[in-house]
């Protein structure tokens, strides 16, 4: 029996669909879920989120927000979610730039500071799944 799994952040839903399995970056480490897992509420870290649905496996990069699991359903609220397959690698490389400068600048107020941080970070997670992704190909299990 496979879990019903739907990624939604803010601006729109990323993912909705069954799957077999999923692996997702918890706020204290990394959590799977598969079908028929206690039910579970907790926050989210930033991360890689993985998902298996047969023999495919698809991947998300994903940045804070919480999950619910339920035996039969898994729901992800990130504040923000990518699959790989769609990350813009030369955007995520130039969004890293601009908050490296930023930070570097040290000139800044604490609050631009934070949020130079928090970009800086959610670059680096799309950079390493994108490149992962591309290096890789899509993943298929035997």
């Amino acid at each position: 029996m496979p879990l019903q799994l739907e990624i939604v952040t803010p601006e729109k839903l990323a993912f909705q669909g069954e799957v077999d399995a999923v692996v997702l970056p918890g706020s204290e480490g990394e959590l799977g879920v598969l079908p028929h897992h206690a039910p579970l509420v907790s926050t989210l870290g930033a991360g890689e989120l993985r998902l298996r649905t047969g023999g495919e496996e698809e991947s998300f990069a994903i940045v804070g927000g919480f999950l619910q699991v339920l035996p039969d359903r898994v729901v992800v609220m990130a504040e923000t979610a990518d699959m790989a397959s769609e990350i813009d690698l030369e955007k995520a490389q130039e969004a890293r730039r601009r908050a490296e400068q930023t930070i570097e600048a040290g000139t800044v107020e604490p609050a631009d500071l934070a949020a130079a941080r928090a970009s800086l970070q959610a670059a680096l997670i799309r950079i390493r799944v994108a490149e992962r992704r591309h290096r890789e190909g899509p993943r298929r299990r035997v």
